[in-house]
């Protein structure tokens, strides 16, 4: 597994300070984080996509062969 570092914004953003106030953010320079230390997050998370869309790709599926409806009403 690789892992590509997220890049630091460049564009100033609105945040707020502890006191409550309005400040701004802008980073200046690179300072890039490093996600080694959340890499067992990172990886059980996009596992836990890939199934997840893997398993609503076999349901959709088979929910296409299925010619009754799958809910029976009652009267």
């Amino acid at each position: 597994v690789a892992f590509k570092p997220p890049a630091t914004i460049s564009q100033a953003q609105k945040t707020s300070e502890y006191g409550g106030g309005e400040a701004v953010l802008e980073a200046q320079g690179r300072h890039d984080p490093c996600v080694v230390p959340r890499a067992i997050a990172i990886v059980e998370a996009m596992a836990a996509l890939v199934i997840a869309d893997a398993a609503l790709l076999q349901l959709a599926r088979q929910g296409s062969l299925v010619s009754e409806p799958i809910v029976a009403w009652q009267i």
